[in-house]
């Protein structure tokens, strides 16, 4: 892979090192942690106190909002006043949008300015026009007069910078030639690296953010691989925008930033709550501990092996999203896995809870989260006899049952069960490098009965089963990872999925892959819900935005309503299955012209239960309208008290007051045949 030295091993990418005042950022550095002020700048005393919060809680690197000159005017004394409370050592840093004379002053006061490349220069109208060549150039021609005056004053200053690329905010000439795409938010930060460069100005990182974490990596790995093109290495900054409050936000920025920590990319991270700022640090924290625990363990000589053609030709695509193609199998009678299927979810039990846990998720509570499968461990011969007295007499939504069998029960030992028991069954079993005939012997059993086996091989042992699957095919099959199968030392669980879609791909093998999160695979074994949560999404998430995974299962969670629940948000983090509202929420700052946390709660209470609707809820209109392009309709401040309302990109109403938004967008909802009334509490629904 161009963007980064491999894809099973968390081999840090080579950055050079810039100083944000006296922090190290990139090179050697740890991962740095980053946060920002939701008060309104010209509020001194409340940004400092906020700064001050932050900084409390472990945020290294304060943003602070700089909408317009006066508002950057009153950096200094926000500066002055956050050293002498003790923390001159914490580098703050001014975010710029629209002005370029905002920028001029607050960079005469902190240590950094993040500018975005969007509309430092620029004001989106989303309009249609083809650019030639000539007018092109002269536009860069206009963004070099406008930028070098930054460039050349943080150059003399000794303050660094960061390009901040939004997905929501590029700007109409990038949209015209590149459209809203990854490329085009590449391109959009390309241009404004070039000119800082041409003034041999170095002091820079850069950022890729967008809401859709599938975005947001591809965004990510382009940009570093056009760098590599040309010889640049300079530090990242991670973040999911606009991620949302809740286990959400959570779940959607593991995911992004989680991903491509693991490939080695990412020097500072700020996880985008819309929340009180200093709940991002711990959730930031975690992240990053998880992702450095890798880099001791990968940190040796260890390079990747050069890859036959064949292997190079069976890699994904990392720019572009593509789900893996599979055979379609049946799980049950109103059951697929396939890639026309949704992900199925599995959740793990026992056979003395099975009856317990059936009937639990019987519940209406599950209605559009239904744990589909159920995985129970066999240990001695006779659970199996238990599993053929059930008669598989399970209470709906259960379509089937995975059997995880103990290395000691041979295939004849199944031979009862399965003949007496007339429900569906996925067959796990674990395989060593020399276990090819027992095998051979689990594939003749669960084909003679209609059953299916999902087979647990370790990467380093899939070229001793080549043969027999070349025979074999890959009806019947389903190939899973329950433990990491690697040495401490040699990969993460993420980079063993990888290699065995990989493997897979190159014997032409279309068998499904189910996602299994075990305290075996996990990075880090902490006991808490947030890690748990986090390695979910880590995992399953970063694999789904890979195009990989057709079930998944959180083995991790004891608690099986808590462990059906967090599959879902996982697969809804990543788009693979929406089960609910999506909402797209921008964390608090300075610019937000209402109260964003109580916002997003109010419209999730009346909008929740609109599954495969996306909403955008926005602060102001800084990406507001860009963000609107991705959702079906938006919420954004438009004035004090004042909001707009969207459909797509386009603003439908006006300055409506706020008292009467959320009518309005319930009644827009509507009028685009998007509404359902929400459904009343249902009874537990009958047994199959």
């Amino acid at each position: 892979m161009s963007y980064c030295a491999s894809r099973s091993h968390t081999l840090r990418r080579r950055t050079v090192a810039v100083m944000v005042g006296n922090l190290g950022v990139g090179e050697n550095h740890p991962i740095r942690l980053q946060s920002m002020t939701t008060s309104d700048t010209q509020d001194v005393a409340a940004t400092v106190r906020q700064s001050i919060a932050l900084a409390e809680v472990g945020c290294e690197i304060i943003r602070i909002t700089a909408p317009n000159v006066a508002a950057a005017k009153c950096l200094r004394d926000i500066r002055v006043q956050f050293s002498a409370a003790g923390f001159a050592h914490v580098p703050l840093v001014a975010d710029i949008h629209f002005l370029p004379a905002a920028a001029m002053e607050a960079v005469e006061h902190v240590e950094k300015v993040r500018v975005n490349p969007g509309n430092y220069a620029d004001k989106k109208k989303f309009a249609v026009k083809e650019y030639s060549d000539s007018d092109y150039d002269s536009e860069l021609q206009r963004l070099h007069d406008l930028f070098s005056p930054l460039v050349l004053r943080s150059k003399t200053l000794g303050r660094a910078m960061r390009i901040g690329t939004n997905h929501g905010s590029l700007s109409d000439r990038i949209m015209n030639r590149y459209g809203d795409t990854p490329l085009g938010m590449v391109e959009s930060a390309l241009e404004f690296l070039r000119i800082a460069r041409a003034h041999d100005y170095h002091a820079i990182m850069l950022s890729m953010k967008a809401s859709n974490p599938k975005v947001m990596i591809q965004a990510y790995r382009l940009l570093v691989d056009r760098m590599r093109q040309e010889d640049m290495h300079y530090p990242l900054h991670l973040g999911v925008t606009e991620a949302g409050d809740g286990e959400d936000g959570r779940i959607k920025s593991a995911i992004g930033i989680g991903s491509l920590l693991l490939d080695g990319l990412g020097d500072t991270i700020r996880v985008s709550l819309t929340e009180d700022s200093v709940y991002e640090i711990p959730v930031a924290r975690a992240i990053a501990d998880k992702a450095m625990s890798q880099w001791h363990k990968n940190k040796s000589t260890l390079l990747p092996q050069p890859t036959s053609g064949a292997t190079r030709a069976a890699e994904i695509d990392p720019y572009h999203f593509t789900r893996r193609p599979t055979t379609t199998l049946p799980l049950a009678a109103t059951c697929l896995v396939g890639p026309a299927q949704p992900p199925r979810v599995i959740v793990r039990t026992t056979l003395t809870e099975l009856a317990a846990t059936s009937q639990s998720l019987a519940t209406s509570k599950f209605k559009d989260t239904p744990a589909e499968g159920l995985l129970l461990p066999i240990n001695i011969k006779a659970d199996l006899a238990t599993v053929a007295a059930l008669q598989f007499s399970l209470t709906q939504p259960v379509r089937f049952l995975v059997l995880e069998l103990n290395t000691e029960l041979s295939p004849a030992s199944l031979e009862p069960m399965l003949a007496a028991t007339p429900g569906r069954f996925i067959l796990t079993r674990a395989f060593g490098p020399a276990d090819q005939t027992i095998f051979s012997e689990f594939v003749a059993i669960v084909r003679r009965h209609g059953q299916h086996l999902a087979a647990q091989i370790a990467p380093e042992d899939f070229l001793a089963y080549t043969p027999i699957l070349r025979s074999l095919g890959d009806a019947s099959l389903i190939f899973t990872l329950a433990t990491r199968h690697l040495s401490p030392t040699s990969g993460h669980a993420l980079g063993a999925y990888r290699e065995l879609a990989k493997n897979l791909a190159n014997l032409g093998n279309r068998a499904p892959i189910w996602i299994r999160n075990t305290a075996a695979n996990a990075l880090q074994n902490n006991p808490d819900y947030l890690s748990r949560l986090l390695e979910a999404s880590f995992l399953s998430g970063s694999l789904l935005c890979d195009g990989i995974g057709d079930l998944i299962s959180i083995e991790t969670e004891p608690d099986v309503a808590r462990a059906t629940l967090l599959a879902y948000n996982v697969l809804q983090g990543a788009g693979a299955r929406l089960s609910k509202t999506e909402f797209v929420a921008c964390p608090s700052c300075g610019r937000t012209l209402f109260d964003l946390q109580s916002t997003t709660q109010r419209i999730r209470a009346q909008t929740g239960h609109l599954k495969g609707v996306k909403l955008a809820i926005m602060g102001c209109i800084v990406n507001g309208p860009g963000e609107m392009a991705d959702a079906d309709f938006g919420y954004v401040g438009g004035a004090p008290g004042k909001i707009n309302l969207y459909v797509g990109k386009n603003c439908v109403q006006y300055n409506i007051p706020e008292a009467e938004a959320d009518a309005r967008l319930i009644a827009l909802i509507r009028e685009h045949g998007k509404w359902a009334e929400p459904e009343p509490l249902l009874p537990p629904l009958t047994s199959a």
